[in-house]
């Protein structure tokens, strides 16, 4: 209904041919079309021609250029996303060996340092055990020297000892019993008392 309006208006707004004086048609209107003139039967030849013009240019655009160029894309993604994924696997590797580069290092320096304590430990207590050693020898001979000195010292007391308690006893003797005694024989009692509380 609106196409109809439509097409009566277009009819009266375009002026037509003007017929010329004393022809037949003068003064009538041409007879309008019926239909919309895509869809006049006359037309379809033209129509499917061009249709099938259209559709092989599409398909001939599609298949040579479109299709090969997303084809490229994709198959550049692909080189791309492959090339990726090998470098990320080198890369993958390549930690993976720095990371056991890593713990080899880590685990000789463990062992370095284990060892390097060890071994101080070790010169530590031979150091100690030889300074142990040298003055356990220091003080066995200072306690030796000490005991010769003491051994020495006792003797000259005793015999000192010895000689004083003789001169004692024959100052007492002579002033107890009046008595006249040897220095021999008052040396010799008393070696002899001394010899008996030993």
């Amino acid at each position: 209904m609106v196409a109809e309006a439509f097409r009566i208006q277009l009819a009266q707004a375009e002026p037509g041919p003007a017929p010329a004086p004393g022809s037949e048609t003068a003064g009538t209107v041409e007879p309008e079309h019926k239909s919309f003139p895509p869809f006049d039967a006359t037309h379809f030849a033209s129509q499917l021609f061009w249709l099938a013009v259209t559709f092989l240019f599409f398909y001939w655009l599609i298949t040579k250029v479109v299709v090969p160029r997303i084809s490229g894309i994709l198959a550049a993604r692909r080189e791309r996303i492959s090339a990726d994924i090998a470098e990320a696997e080198r890369a993958k590797e390549a930690t993976e060996k720095a990371a056991a580069a890593y713990e080899k290092q880590l685990a000789d320096a463990r062992a370095g340092a284990f060892r390097i304590a060890e071994e101080a430990r070790g010169q530590a207590k031979a150091e100690a055990d030889a300074t142990r050693a040298r003055i356990e020898g220091d003080l066995n001979r200072k306690l030796a020297e000490a005991e010769a000195r003491i051994g020495d010292i006792k003797s000259k007391a005793l015999a000192d000892v010895g000689a004083i308690a003789g001169e004692a006893a024959e100052a007492v003797v002579k002033s107890l019993a009046d008595v006249n005694v040897s220095t021999q024989e008052v040396g010799d009692a008393v070696h002899a008392a001394l010899n008996e509380r030993r």
